[in-house]
């Protein structure tokens, strides 16, 4: 059985809620464009605005220059955030995985030179995960590194690697022993320069001609042995134990929400007919629900848990639900969508384009419903 408990907010997380909500509403009348979540595009100015607010690496302990508030606390500026179309594509690896990575991983020095620009906006991350031909096995990857006197002689290729056109750092998977019949084993996690020697980024340009993702090549590149990721060979499991940040935030269900709103500023005067009302409801009772799931994770992250199966699901529905989202307001509004129009237009046209990469950031569905498979029959193993 897979539980998400009933998790309201107490006053003070009430009064954070308002408190971002005004500040998006005061910086939308500044004229902003809203934009699709983590498809925004990069704005250094607005990530670095907000961490004057103290709104990224919220959860990060003081003494590495954060704010040691709760996983809750981010989850509610997130939410408001995504709802409001803010662009905070700039620091999101950074603020949401990163310096989680680097809390749970790192060494002191790590922590003390990069978690402070994190929180600041100073540097930014990406993650370089996928390779070509691997898909979602990120278990195959065949990016490697051979030990060197003072680090390691990195070489291969990622793909699909967002941000990195503008990141700094790209915390990478690679194999630093040889392949095994278990090839979980053997992997490491290295933090790249992108500016280093060696290091080559070509973008990948979607059918629209944004640009989001990226191919990186690296050719020899040298990494220093401090910039080596917890444990040689422990990549693997490092990564996965940090997927419940990765797969269960409000990114994986409020990325359209800009679209709903815009629709609904549209629509709040018109006379609906039932079918509409019908539509649109339905699409809010789902909403509340992920939402729900979501902060349900948020707080139980808080108490130290790591739910990944829960994450999962969270992650595999929510997606589902952009999509499906975007496909009500199209029937709702009937029209040949203008991605040169009015907001409404603009932001539906970038979210068809866009939406097929929702499925696939963070783990594909189909390894997401493995995951969640596993784990009910494991638990029907243990009731029997």
């Amino acid at each position: 059985m897979i539980n998400f408990p009933s998790s309201p907010l107490d006053d003070a997380e009430l009064a954070l809620r308002d408190e971002v909500r005004a500040f998006m509403v005061d910086y939308r009348k500044q004229g902003h464009p809203a934009q699709l979540g983590i498809n925004a595009e990069p704005n250094i100015e607005f990530s670095k605005e907000i961490s004057r607010r103290g709104w990224v690496g919220m959860s990060v302990p003081t003494e590495y220059g954060g704010h040691g508030r709760t996983a809750v606390d981010r989850f509610i500026v997130v939410e408001e955030m995504l709802a409001a179309g803010a662009p905070i594509s700039a620091h999101w690896v950074g603020d949401r995985q990163t310096a989680q990575m680097l809390l749970k991983f790192g060494t002191e020095e790590q922590k003390h030179r990069f978690l402070p620009a994190i929180v600041n906006s100073e540097v930014f991350f990406c993650l370089g995960m996928s390779e070509p031909d691997s898909g979602s096995d990120l278990a195959s990857v065949r990016t490697r590194a051979t030990k060197t006197e003072g680090g390691w002689i990195l070489n291969g290729q990622k793909v699909w690697t967002s941000g990195a056109h503008y990141a700094d750092f790209a915390v990478s998977l690679c194999r630093t022993q040889p392949l095994t019949e278990r090839k979980h084993i053997g992997l490491s996690q290295l933090i790249v320069d992108l500016k280093a020697e060696g290091v080559t980024v070509a973008p990948i340009r979607l059918l629209n001609g944004a640009h989001h993702f990226n191919e990186v090549f690296f050719d020899d590149v040298f990494v220093a042995d401090e910039m080596l990721l917890g444990e040689p060979g422990d990549g693997w499991r490092q990564v996965t134990s940090e997927l419940a940040h990765e797969r269960s935030g409000p990114d994986r269900f409020l990325s359209v929400m800009p679209i709903v709103q815009r629709l609904y500023d549209e629509l709040k005067e018109a006379k609906l007919d039932g079918a509409v009302r019908a539509e649109l409801g339905l699409l809010f009772a789902r909403y509340m629900t992920f939402r729900t799931m979501s902060l349900s994770i948020a707080r139980r992250l808080d108490q130290g848990e790591l739910p990944a199966v829960e994450a999962a699901l969270v992650k595999d529905m929510g997606t589902q639900f952009e999509n499906d989202a975007i496909n009500a307001v199209r029937r709702i509004i009937d029209r040949q969508v203008d991605p040169v129009g009015d907001e409404l237009d603009a932001l539906l046209a970038d979210a068809i384009v866009t939406a097929p990469t929702f499925t696939l950031r963070g783990g594909t569905n189909e390894v997401l419903r493995t995951v969640i498979a596993k784990d009910l029959i494991r638990n029907r193993g243990r009731a029997a």
